[in-house]
């Protein structure tokens, strides 16, 4: 598991004249409220969702409104990234729009037509998981049920504008689990981005690999994988078309585990840029986790396992430092054993210019 470099908790360092301004909002695991805080570390707004719900992570629309994944108890499977709502709040944390599936899971992206992508699990069929590899299989689980991802594109009144099942498109022979990870789920789709052609980045953590599928066929025409990353999340595209992912490492084929944040370059497969931590157990997380690249050039990095939001530049120099001083309940991991710990566990992370919240 990360630690911090600089302090304990709250905000522990920030070179004022190399840090991007603005605010960041992130949701810590077990809260009932979003914190919006500066960069002194001071919380400066949150929201709190409807009652019976709990928020899981959130991010900022353009006019100012919170889209937010929230955990209601109605989840079909509890796997990891169960959320079964998804709420958009207004400032005063009214709610504008909610949809509730109880077998949603992990990400969601508002599309630029308006419309909201959503991963969702279903069965598979079980002639189709006698063909998935890898993975491992407890005793007396033989038989047990898996499951695969399908993508719906949900229209603003809720109904269904477009579907992919992963079951029609992909290849057993490709989405291969990793051995270490058991077989109840085929590829844990924990991430969707629309790229600026319109196409969708996803990234399959049972597999370590991030692909693209095409929308109007729903075909694969892009994959990086398996062998570089290692449970990767949260891919986004940059202005320059290079893909920013968070590289969790928790199984990785050669040397000890570590986390890294890489920028791909999709037209050559070469990574151009990547940060890690010094020492490298410093940016550890085995699950969940994410970077954004912010105006000025810097990334933020959320070690999501230890609520540790971090600013680097490209020089690899950390210019802002902040750790979660909420707590919540769980389990931690350092990389070789699992213990109890408080942390202020958290998804990922956003950084916006203070000017978007300027006028709500």
């Amino acid at each position: 598991m990360g630690f911090p470099i600089f302090g304990s908790t709250g905000m522990s360092h920030w070179g004022r004249e190399k840090a991007f301004p603005g605010v960041t909002v992130y949701t810590t695991f077990g809260s009932d409220r979003v914190n919006l805080i500066d960069l002194d570390g001071k919380v400066v707004h949150n929201w709190t969702p409807p009652s019976l719900v709990q928020p899981y992570y959130g991010f900022m629309r353009p006019n100012g409104n919170l889209s937010l994944r929230c955990q209601s108890g109605e989840e079909q499977w509890g796997f990891g990234g169960a959320s079964a709502t998804i709420v958009e709040l207004d400032w005063d944390s009214n709610v504008i729009w909610r949809y509730d599936n109880p077998a949603i899971h992990h990400d969601h992206e508002i599309l630029r037509n308006g419309n909201t992508m959503v991963i969702g699990w279903e069965p598979l069929a079980r002639e189709l998981v006698a063909k998935i590899q890898g993975g491992s299989v407890a005793p007396g689980e033989e038989d047990h049920e898996v499951v695969s991802d399908y993508l719906r594109e949900l229209a603003p009144d809720g109904s269904t504008a477009w579907e992919w099942h992963g079951s029609d498109h992909l290849d057993p022979a490709h989405e291969v689990i990793c051995a270490l990870e058991g077989r109840h789920e085929w590829t844990h789709c924990n991430g969707v981005t629309e790229l600026q052609d319109g196409n969708l980045l996803l990234s399959f953590r049972q597999t370590s690999t991030i692909l693209i599928i095409d929308k109007p066929t729903g075909d694969v025409n892009w994959r990086f994988g398996p062998g570089e990353f290692s449970h990767q999340h949260n891919p986004t595209e940059l202005e320059n078309g290079n893909f920013l992912v968070f590289d969790n490492g928790e199984h990785r084929i050669r040397g000890s585990c570590y986390s890294r944040v890489v920028e791909l370059d999709p037209k050559t497969n070469e990574i151009v840029w990547q940060y890690r931590g010094d020492p490298p157990l410093s940016l550890f997380s085995t699950g969940i986790s994410g970077a954004q690249r912010l105006p000025n050039g810097n990334t933020l990095i959320c070690d999501g396992r230890t609520g540790r939001l971090v600013e680097v530049t490209t020089e690899g120099e950390i210019v802002w430092e902040y750790m979660n001083p909420e707590t919540s309940p769980g389990v931690a991991t350092n990389g070789i054993g699992r213990y109890s710990a408080p942390i202020g566990t958290q998804w990922t992370a956003r950084r916006y210019k203070a000017a978007c919240i300027a006028d709500t």
